[in-house]
């Protein structure tokens, strides 16, 4: 092969690669700004509102359809020790949630008062709601924590800023623990005001984004354990809103 041809098939390889390159960076942006899971979770209407107490025997709880997951945040490992049971309802003024977890031990903040907001409660045992009531806007949502003992947080995120969660933003939403030692399942009810999210109104058929996490175990997180409902990427954190799944409001 002479010189001219084997310089010519190189620049030709270059070329190849640059554009294929190229095109791998416009298909992950397009990614980044389109949903691609199509994992669905029903919410029923509930014409009372209730009191949140973590009782999940309620007929509201009852007659609603529960969501399972036992597997990591990225689908490749199955933990049946903490299998997460999820539900959801919603009435003119809230939509509400519900979660099941088994556990083996459990992992808190110990002697704080679980009136206050705990900031990084992420790094002990806990139950999240990613909340996205204006799914064309993909980048913002709301997260909701709430532990075993009670202790909560909420934060307005938008993964456009720096940083990108707002936890001086304040949703008002009750919430309720309860543990059962003797089942080691610990069960929480949450009720979010829908006007803290800048809704004014719900109607049935409407569509939502959202997912569901757990965190559980003790020490750092190379010994925890992170389960999603709708799974994320390996090496990612839990903030992948394209992998959000569909809450649907049914009357």
């Amino acid at each position: 092969m002479n010189l001219r041809k084997a310089t010519s098939i190189t620049v030709l390889i270059v070329l190849a690669t640059f554009y294929l390159l190229h095109r791998l960076s416009f298909v992950r942006a397009d990614d980044r700004t389109t949903y691609s899971s199509h994992l669905k979770i029903r919410a029923k209407h509930t014409i009372s509102d209730f009191d949140m107490d973590a009782d999940l025997k309620k007929d509201v709880w009852n007659n609603a359809e529960w969501a399972e997951f036992d597997h990591d945040s990225s689908g490749l490992h199955h933990y049946p020790n903490l299998a997460t049971r999820v539900a959801s309802a919603w009435s003119d003024s809230y939509v509400y949630f519900a979660f099941s977890c088994h556990f083996d031990t459990l992992n808190v903040y110990e002697g704080e008062d679980v009136a206050k907001e705990r900031w990084e409660l992420w790094n002990r045992d806990v139950a999240e709601v990613f909340l996205n009531p204006q799914p064309e806007r993909i980048t913002h949502y709301y997260e909701f924590e709430v532990a075993p003992n009670n202790q909560w947080i909420d934060l307005e995120i938008e993964k456009t800023n720096k940083p990108f969660n707002d936890a001086a933003w304040n949703s008002g939403f009750s919430h309720a623990s309860k543990v059962d030692s003797t089942m080691r399942i610990w069960a929480m009810e949450m009720r979010i005001p829908l006007r803290s999210m800048k809704v004014a109104a719900l109607k049935s058929g409407a569509k939502w984004r959202v997912n569901f996490f757990r965190a559980a175990g003790q020490g750092g997180d190379e010994h925890r354990q992170f389960l999603a409902w709708s799974t994320i990427p390996s090496g990612t954190t839990f903030h992948v809103p394209e992998r959000f799944g569909v809450l649907e409001f049914i009357d």
